[in-house]
């Protein structure tokens, strides 16, 4: 299924920033905070993930602010501390500040131990897991996020969502070859994607979930309305047990391991309750292994390799992981964001509202 074109409108990638982080700020979220948020929200839209983007700007983000679900003005800091270790907490502000500011502290331990690896506690939705990741590039290091979630999968022979989407992003570098991105969900699909599905009236594939009963289906409001996602691979019949595993295991990482709520105890939050969302970030430095240049050489006969796969029939060329997402940036630095019109209309008359200039 593809976007229908004429839906979506291209808006110059600073404006779309500027107010964004303006809009965070009339919700009381300092300037700096409100730029990191809007990076990572435009980074999404840009990459091609429309289901993570600014179209969460106003039902997640400023509505959380708004009812006092999210804190505006977090003291994040350091709870703990060994060695190349650490745990962040992000005081239930949003998610995108104690990540960005836990990856660029994992970054920093790894320039001096070789490795930074760090958990965050108390935190709420960050965006695309893949933006954390992609921070290590800038260094020519590896980078690894996870994140727990909103209980919305349901676990293999379950009815009851218990587990979240629950993200895996890593990035390494290569040589002349865009960097190796992996941004995925451990459940079929995020569940942005189903949000977009219904924003577009259009049913989605029965393998991403089922209804209240446990039942696939094709609609996406009953996915939504009391019903689940099923894990990476689908239901048992088609391995989903194996996405339920890897769902498990970014939980024991964010969640268990880190302080933060796990499984059902992660919720959307409330004035009198926090989210408790977790987060583990991780940079390694390459050369602790191999030299950098060797590395970057290896990593391109390694994409070559793949890409140089014999092709199925009716397939014209193999991808591999974020190569799509690199040809959405390189579109957008040069057409600007794309945005779906509904969403930009209800950001602009936001914007307006608050008295930001938004043309």
């Amino acid at each position: 299924m593809t976007r229908n074109e004429q839906d979506y409108i291209r808006i110059p990638i600073d404006r779309v920033k500027t107010i964004t982080s303006r809009l965070l700020q009339t919700h009381n979220v300092r300037p700096a905070d409100a730029d990191v948020v809007a990076e990572v929200l435009t980074a999404a839209d840009i990459r091609g993930v429309e289901s993570h983007g600014i179209g969460r700007l106003i039902p997640y983000y400023l509505t959380g602010l708004e009812l006092g679900h999210i804190k505006a003005q977090p003291e994040v800091s350091t709870a703990r501390e060994m060695g190349s270790m650490f745990v962040v907490d992000a005081d239930n502000g949003l998610g995108h500040i104690a990540c960005h500011a836990a990856m660029k502290k994992a970054i920093a331990l790894a320039q001096t131990h070789g490795i930074g690896m760090g958990g965050v506690r108390g935190s709420n939705h960050f965006g695309i897991a893949g933006y954390y990741a992609m921070m290590a590039l800038e260094e020519n290091m590896i980078g690894l996020c996870l994140c727990n979630s909103t209980p919305l999968v349901l676990p293999t022979y379950s009815r009851k969502p218990v587990l979240g989407t629950n993200p895996i992003a890593f990035a390494a570098p290569a040589g002349k070859h865009q960097p190796f991105v992996l941004d995925m969900a451990t459940s079929v699909v995020p569940i942005g994607k189903v949000e977009v599905h219904r924003r577009w009236e259009v049913k989605v594939p029965p393998q991403w979930g089922a209804d209240h009963m446990g039942r696939p289906v094709d609609d996406p409001q009953e996915i939504l309305d009391g019903g689940g996602l099923f894990p990476l691979g689908g239901p048992a019949e088609t391995s989903g047990y194996k996405g339920y595993g890897l769902a498990a295991v970014v939980d024991i990482l964010s969640g268990v391991l880190t302080g933060a709520s796990f499984l059902t105890g992660v919720s959307r939050g409330g004035a009198a309750q926090r989210s408790q969302v977790g987060h583990f970030v991780a940079a390694l430095k390459i050369d602790g292994f191999i030299d950098p240049e060797a590395f970057a050489q290896r990593m391109d006969d390694f994409i070559d390799e793949l890409k140089e796969a014999p092709l199925a029939e009716g397939s014209d060329r193999v991808f591999v992981a974020g190569e799509k997402e690199f040809w959405h940036t390189e579109e957008s630095m040069r057409d600007g964001v794309p945005v779906h019109k509904k969403v930009w209309s209800d950001i602009t008359d936001a914007a307006k509202k608050m008295g930001i200039e938004v043309s």
